[in-house]
C-alpha cells in the first residue's frame, strides 16, 4: 500500500510506502519485531486491513518507524508533529 500524497508520518516512507505489519509478507520476520500472525497472510479481510491502517493513522507505531524524523517529533513535540 502506498499513499500517492506526501505524508509526514512515523510509519510512512517518503516514497508513500506504508510500514505495518499487516501488510508485510507471510511468515516469520528475520528481524524478530513481528510474529508470523500479525502479518499478511490470505485470510485477512480489506476491512482488517483497512481498520489496521486506520489505527495505525491515528496511533503510530514509533518503536519501529519508517520516518524516524517523524516518529521522534511525534513522541517528544506532540503538538509540533499535530501542526505538520
Amino acid at each position: 500500500m502506498r499513499f500517492l500524497t506526501d505524508m509526514w508520518h512515523p510509519n510512512i516512507y517518503a516514497s508513500g510506502l506504508v510500514c505495518i505489519s499487516i501488510l508485510h509478507a507471510p511468515g516469520d520476520d528475520p528481524n524478530h519485531y513481528e510474529h508470523a500472525s500479525e502479518r499478511w497472510s490470505p485470510i485477512q479481510s480489506v476491512e482488517k486491513i483497512l481498520i489496521s491502517v486506520m489505527s495505525m493513522l491515528a496511533e503510530p507505531n514509533d518503536e519501529s518507524p519508517a520516518n524516524v524524523e517523524a516518529a521522534k517529533m511525534w513522541r517528544d513535540r506532540r503538538a509540533e508533529y499535530e501542526q505538520k
